[in-house]
């Protein structure tokens, strides 16, 4: 049995439909700040980056750090 930790960035974009798009990126920065994250938000909406079923991203809605603890409590043997 083990534990594991890991922390993902995730960003959610409105949509010109009003849905959400999601990026995630696994292990962001220790300092990583709002302002830095925002700032690369409003580049990806400003310069079009995505295509996404929804339309164009036209806005920023979440911006998350998730830190998840996973433990074990099985490992089947591999044959």
């Amino acid at each position: 049995m083990g534990t594991t930790t890991s922390k993902i960035l995730r960003m959610v974009f409105s949509t010109q439909s009003g849905s959400t798009f999601t990026i995630t990126l696994p292990e962001p920065r220790e300092d990583l700040t709002a302002a830095e994250v925002e700032t690369v938000m409003d580049q990806i909406i400003s310069n079009n980056i995505f295509t996404t079923t929804g339309g164009d991203l036209t806005g920023k809605r979440d911006i998350k750090i998730v830190d998840t603890t996973t433990t074990d409590l099985f490992n089947p043997a591999v044959a």
